[in-house]
């Protein structure tokens, strides 16, 4: 019985949010423009590859230990 009545009022609720999202992100109803950064998509492009061609530098991986809450320094098995 209360089964229906949670279903149908997640479902409610995901409707409104969606009615919601479309008014305010899309409809743009408070006003407001798209920034050309997201727009654009070659801006996108050379921003990916500028992140691609950062050096990537940092120490050995380290897993915590759950009980002690140290790190340890993760050797590989040779």
């Amino acid at each position: 019985m209360a089964t229906k009545y949670i279903i149908s009022a997640v479902l409610g609720s995901f409707a409104i949010s969606y009615v919601c999202d479309q008014l305010i992100a899309e409809k743009k109803i408070f006003g407001g423009t798209t920034p050309g950064t997201v727009a654009n998509k070659e801006w996108w492009e050379e921003t990916d590859k500028k992140f691609q061609a950062w050096p990537r530098t940092a120490g050995p991986p380290v897993v915590m230990n759950p009980i002690s809450r140290q790190n340890f320094i993760v050797k590989s098995r040779e």
